[in-house]
């Protein structure tokens, strides 16, 4: 009897979990659409457990809908049925990445921008810090929408928190979706301030912050990721006063 009960509590445990994600990962999603980072292409994710993630519904994330589902998918094996193929790079990225919790796969225009003269931001500001030195470059505009080019962009992100395809956006990787959301919007903030600098002749004779000064500087405490989130998915149908708190 012990063990059943304690299994029937594992099991609402994991219920109660997997609803709070199913919304979280629909607030990032519209979020990603409010501030313009996504468009009717994209997809977020958020890990489960070691061996399974929930990504968005295969919709245009702006127009997610409150009863809107997304799908449990395995970190190894084959994409479930009407799962986006390029969701693999979220697999591959768990699968290596044991410190990611949320992936946000993105198509911001100033990101893009650069990308097509294979550019990525550097370090010039504290939003740029998160991605010291640099996000590194893909080097291909194609799709990936087969399991050996993700596993080689999964290599090449390594331990980084970004990384940019060429002309083809983004994928955005944190220890919750909270986070990677957060990240997203800064990526694209960098990018903005490093085509301004570029655009005023500064490129490389620009000020860039030091491997030092980009280490200290890149922090989460304070409430940085708190506060993102809430202006992030501020006037979201879903949202609650406690998202905040629920941040982890």
């Amino acid at each position: 009897m012990q063990a059943t009960t304690e299994q029937a509590m594992a099991a609402g445990a994991s219920e109660e979990r997997l609803a709070h994600l199913q919304a979280q990962v629909r607030k990032a999603a519209r979020a990603m659409g409010r501030h313009g980072l996504v468009h009717a292409f994209g997809h977020v994710s958020a890990r489960l457990n070691d061996t399974e993630f929930l990504v968005c519904a295969a919709r245009p994330m702006g127009c997610l809908d409150a009863d809107d589902q997304g799908t449990v998918v395995p970190v190894e094996g084959p994409l479930p049925q009407g799962v986006l193929g390029e969701v693999r790079l979220h697999q591959q990225i768990y699968k290596v990445r044991p410190d990611v919790g949320g992936i946000c796969r993105i198509l911001p225009a100033r990101v893009i921008a650069l990308s097509t003269m294979r550019l990525t931001p550097s370090a010039r500001h504290g939003n740029g810090s998160y991605f010291a030195p640099h996000p590194p470059l893909w080097d291909d505009p194609q799709l990936v929408r087969d399991d050996d080019k993700a596993q080689a962009i999964a290599a090449l992100l390594g331990g980084a928190r970004a990384i940019v395809m060429r002309g083809n956006g983004a994928v955005v990787a944190g220890s919750s979706i909270e986070e990677a959301a957060g990240l997203s919007f800064l990526l694209e903030e960098a990018a903005a301030l490093e085509l301004t600098v570029r655009a005023a002749g500064g490129g490389q004779g620009g000020t860039l912050l030091s491997d030092a000064e980009a280490s200290a500087r890149a922090v989460s405490t304070g409430g940085i990721f708190e506060r993102l989130w809430e202006f992030l998915t501020h006037g979201d149908p879903e949202q609650s006063g406690s998202d905040r708190a629920n941040i982890r």
